[in-house]
């Protein structure tokens, strides 16, 4: 089984940015694809972007704003979220494709 830690949220202003980070350890070898989810209060989580051996996708609402990627020497997906804003406040979480457990997830806070 893989375990994953999120990290790198907090609060920024309107128009900043952030890089999340997404640590894997565990069973490794089975990891193909990896995606960044989150949860606002009140919604579902939903997927915003995903990075596949055969590239990447994202949401619409991210599309042009966030940028993921990985990095597979250190085991860690990173997802870079610039112009943010305040309707993307939400806990961040990554996972696998097919998932595995969620991790405890990361909050980012956007204000305006």
């Amino acid at each position: 089984q893989v375990q994953l830690v999120e990290s790198g949220g907090g609060l920024v202003q309107a128009g900043g940015s952030l890089r999340l980070s997404c640590a894997a350890s565990g069973s490794i070898f089975t990891i193909n694809a990896m995606g960044w989810y989150r949860q606002a209060p009140g919604n579902q989580r939903e997927l915003v972007a995903l990075i596949t051996p055969g590239g990447t996708n994202y949401a619409e609402s991210v599309k042009g704003r966030f940028t993921i990627s990985r990095d597979n020497a250190k085991n860690t997906v990173y997802l870079q979220m610039n112009s943010l804003k305040p309707e993307d406040t939400a806990v961040y979480y990554c996972n696998t494709l097919p998932l595995t457990a969620w991790g405890q997830g990361t909050q980012v806070t956007v204000s305006s």
